[in-house]
């Protein structure tokens, strides 16, 4: 399924009226073309198809004005998506002879040898383009995707370090390498991640949720108590509504009791837990009802109810 970016429900509405619109031959063609830009949606479909109506057509094609070399780079990268290697040649072809000397167009002719699988060519392009650009952001991500493409997760990860001492801010970027050292069973280097996306935005409870989910997992209390302590800010952070983090309190709770062995029990036993596990049930009653003896044995087992 094709997502529509950060649309709003409004947006994702207004983007799935105009596409069946047009499909229908209805207008709205250009129209719909520019929303998904402005909504950075991935449509490479409808969007091949319906710009090259517009591009084939040498009378709507000169109503565009300047506009027609946005459309010419936005059907080229669908192109590529929908694997119409002719189509996205032909189209970066025109841009090249426009803009011979445009960066823009350089990172395009990268992404074609990506599309081709010619890797190595790829990496040899961006490079050369990079030794007078070293800044560009856009580069240095084509090249982190085309590591993650060639399933060279070694080299994404050196990638991505390289790409985050330049560009300290990119919270998405972070979040990747994290993701990526749990896959690799990386605890350590997934928890810095997640530090630092957490002083770069504190109130965004999924960093919190998912730095105390790296912390109970690598265990030992010191860590199942410090990821209780942020699945809790995340539940003050969601009202107490996030499934994720109650689960979280009541494993890191039920974990305490277990490494404590009954010391501390009086500290360890507190009203948040408590809570936690009659939230849970109750949200289970309401949502999943066929669910609830199972999450009630759980919670006995690691007696919280």
């Amino acid at each position: 399924m094709v997502g529509s970016g950060g649309a709003s429900a409004s947006e994702a509405a207004q983007l799935a009226r105009l596409e069946e619109q047009a499909a229908h031959g209805g207008g709205g063609a250009w129209e719909y073309l520019c929303l998904v830009r402005r909504l950075k949606a991935r449509r490479p479909e409808p969007v091949l198809r319906l710009g090259l109506s517009l591009l084939n057509d040498s009378k709507a094609r000169s109503k565009l004005g300047s506009e027609e070399w946005t459309l010419y780079e936005q059907v080229a990268i669908a192109a590529m998506d929908c694997q119409n290697i002719d189509v996205a040649k032909d189209c970066i072809g025109k841009l090249k002879k426009k803009f011979p000397e445009s960066l823009r167009v350089g990172r395009l002719e990268g992404m074609l040898l990506e599309a081709k699988g010619a890797w190595a060519e790829a990496e040899r392009a961006y490079a050369v383009l990079l030794e007078n650009n070293p800044n560009d952001q856009l580069l240095h991500k084509r090249k982190i995707a085309m590591a993650k493409a060639q399933g060279n997760t070694t080299l994404a990860v050196d990638y991505l370090n390289k790409y985050l001492e330049i560009f300290m801010a990119d919270h998405d970027a972070w979040r990747e390498l994290a993701e990526i050292y749990v896959s690799l069973l990386m605890y350590k280097q997934a928890a810095f991640c997640y530090e630092e996306l957490i002083l770069a935005q504190p109130m965004v409870a999924l960093y919190q949720i998912s730095y105390a989910d790296v912390l109970y997992t690598m265990g030992g209390m010191e860590n199942i108590q410090t990821a209780k302590k942020y699945y809790s800010s995340a539940l003050k952070l969601t009202g107490g509504k996030n499934t994720r983090a109650l689960y979280g309190v009541c494993l890191c709770s039920g974990a305490i009791n277990q490494l404590s062995k009954g010391r501390n029990k009086e500290e360890e036993s507190s009203e948040l837990q408590a809570l936690a596990a009659e939230v849970l049930t109750k949200e289970y009653k309401r949502q999943a009802p066929a669910k609830v003896p199972i999450v009630t044995e759980m919670l006995k087992t690691m007696k919280l109810s």
